[in-house]
């Protein structure tokens, strides 16, 4: 095996029809939980698809279209650098914004944030993968939906002016986690996903491992580009809901969000049709890392991966890993004459699935 421990699982229309795990959650001396698709785990960026989600929902609720700029959203008493009068709602979740372009940073906090629009950009339209993108969408769902006005400000108190971005960063923490649950994980029949990281969720571990396991903790302050902790099933029901149900968006409205990239890494074309994914990933500098992945497949099909140590040494990318198998196992439509060739199927045993890692 090439990785402490993973849970993966693949639905059909919503339905269960593949499920793989593998080894501990947490280690036998970290109390030997072992992984199941119920399992929560720091999904890291997998955080920013549900946010996408949210915004394309809240944004479609109040007939505000992506392209729009953010600036009129953004707390009034903040200073508006060069050029954040262009940046739109589209920018941020296709990390295009240009904010901090070049630095390589996985800063989201509200001090942060606050900065970098006051900094403003010269590389609008620029791609360059920053949390803050996202981040600020968790600012942009308080003031859209009403949780706290744009203008609000406390007075000048004894001089302390700081009161502001607590309030400020208290109030749209609370409305954008209270916002998913009623709009996302409640449609979903989800109850499990929270900002906190608690005592049964998966431990990051190095590969191969050695040591105690590492608690990444309470990334609260980071709420929109990661911090939330999901199980594999949650993943795939938030996933199969939001594309299908029509109980979040509808589902063109669900497709066009695909095809627009908001919260996706990747778009790429098989012989099957277009498969949408996004990768996720936190590390401690030591070794120790948490990731995941989850795909939007064509036929209706949504898989969510969750690992909890690198992929071997050295270390391989997940994402390609799991779409190589993917891609490798598909069918082309057009055939030659004569018996169709079979798609090996994913493994049905966990030992199996580890060699599908490897792939």
């Amino acid at each position: 095996t090439t990785v402490a421990g993973y849970a993966l699982g693949l639905n059909e229309n919503g339905t269960r029809i593949e499920t793989l795990i593998w080894n501990w959650a947490h280690e036998p001396q970290d109390t030997g939980e072992g992984w199941a698709t119920g399992v929560r785990q720091h999904v890291a960026s997998l955080s920013k698809q549900m946010t996408a989600i949210a915004m394309t929902r809240l944004l479609a609720a109040h007939g505000i279209a992506a392209t729009t700029p953010i600036i009129d959203y953004l707390p009034a008493y903040w200073t508006k650098g060069q050029n954040v009068s262009q940046i739109t709602f589209a920018n941020l979740m296709t990390h295009t914004s240009g904010l901090d372009y070049g630095v390589s940073s996985s800063a989201s906090d509200f001090e942060f944030m606050k900065g970098q629009i006051a900094a403003g950009t010269t590389h609008l339209g620029q791609y360059w993968y920053q949390n803050m993108n996202f981040g600020l969408c968790r600012i942009l769902l308080a003031t859209i939906n009403g949780n706290i006005p744009v203008g609000f400000s406390i007075p000048d108190l004894f001089g302390i002016t700081a009161f502001n971005d607590v309030v400020w960063d208290a109030v749209t923490i609370t409305a954008y986690e209270a916002y998913l649950a009623a709009n996302l994980f409640g449609p979903s029949s989800v109850t499990d996903p929270s900002l906190a990281h608690e005592t049964d969720d998966a431990l990051a571990y190095t590969f191969p491992v050695s040591g105690n396991g590492w608690n990444s903790g309470d990334l609260t302050t980071m709420a929109g580009g990661a911090a939330w902790h999901m199980s594999v099933d949650d993943i795939l029901k938030v996933m199969g809901t939001f594309r299908r149900s029509g109980t979040i968006v509808s589902a063109a409205q669900a497709q066009t969000m695909l095809d627009d990239g908001f919260g996706i890494d990747w778009i790429e074309s098989t012989n099957l049709g277009n498969y949408y994914a996004k990768n996720g990933l936190w590390e401690d500098g030591g070794g120790h890392v948490e990731q995941g992945v989850l795909f939007y497949l064509p036929g209706n099909m949504e898989l969510a991966v969750l690992v909890n140590s690198p992929v071997g040494t050295p270390a391989q990318f997940l994402y390609s890993v799991v779409s190589g198998a993917y891609t490798s196992n598909v069918v082309p439509v057009l055939q030659p004459l004569g018996p169709l060739p079979v798609a090996a199927p994913l493994s049905a045993t966990p030992e199996a699935s580890s060699e599908q890692v490897r792939a």
